[in-house]
């Protein structure tokens, strides 16, 4: 993640409760319906008339609408402009893509998340405009890479391509001890965020913490470092 996309998500107001989001394929009704069910306001729209009806059926949105989002006349009747924030999952047409994004931001959205599907498209995208780009191919892909090759990491958070903050769970070698006795950071190179399990955490946990196998514990490191973990 970087800065831009850091100081996007800083600046999302709390108190925004609506979203527009063009293209209902696979990704944009994911987006939609877990919106929805969060209790937010939302538009769907897309070119294609059966996919608008699905939305409508499944009432996996507030309203769907269809229309041809390269047209800004389109974007403005159906009022898209006056949202605070507009998710393109036109991921798989670039040029349809790349318009859509150009014609949210000139028409003066406040904040527009785009779906890539290329690192070539993620870059288009951040020219004309997108607050934030998204890759979900290639997280999908990352993730279960990892659930394939390191079952013991739960969950990871990548702050950039060489660091990441990881929830793992606590070795068998790391049973009974403290962390003071593990020295993490001076072994692997690794900090100690948090330790517990699904129901609670303790955060900044002291020295003479002891851990104990079956539990959770949260780090932040390179890596390179946290591939050493005995996992």
């Amino acid at each position: 993640m970087d800065l831009r996309s850091l100081k996007f998500l800083t600046n999302l107001r709390q108190e925004n409760v609506q979203f527009a989001v063009i293209g209902l394929g696979r990704f944009g009704r994911a987006v939609c319906e877990t919106l929805h069910k969060l209790g937010y306001e939302v538009l769907g729209t897309d070119i294609d008339e059966k996919l608008v009806a699905q939305a409508l059926n499944r009432r996996i949105a507030t309203s769907a609408v269809k229309l041809n989002s390269t047209e800004p006349t389109a974007l403005k009747q159906a009022g898209i402009f006056e949202f605070d924030t507009v998710i393109v999952a036109i991921g798989n047409y670039l040029e349809e893509s790349i318009i859509t994004t150009l014609n949210l931001k000139e028409g003066g959205v406040r904040s527009v998340v785009a779906k890539a599907s290329s690192e070539i498209h993620g870059k288009l995208l951040r020219r004309v405009g997108a607050d934030l780009v998204v890759f979900p191919e290639y997280e999908a892909g990352c993730d279960l890479a990892y659930t394939l090759t390191k079952p013991a990491i739960l969950d990871r958070f990548d702050l950039d391509p060489e660091n990441s903050i990881v929830e793992v769970l606590i070795p068998e070698e790391f049973d009974g001890k403290t962390l003071a006795e593990l020295d993490l950071r001076r072994r692997f190179g690794l900090n100690v965020l948090a330790i517990g399990n699904e129901e609670k955490f303790l955060t900044n946990p002291s020295p003479l913490h002891r851990l104990r196998k079956g539990l959770v514990m949260v780090v932040i490191g390179s890596n390179k470092d946290i591939k050493r973990l005995p996992i």
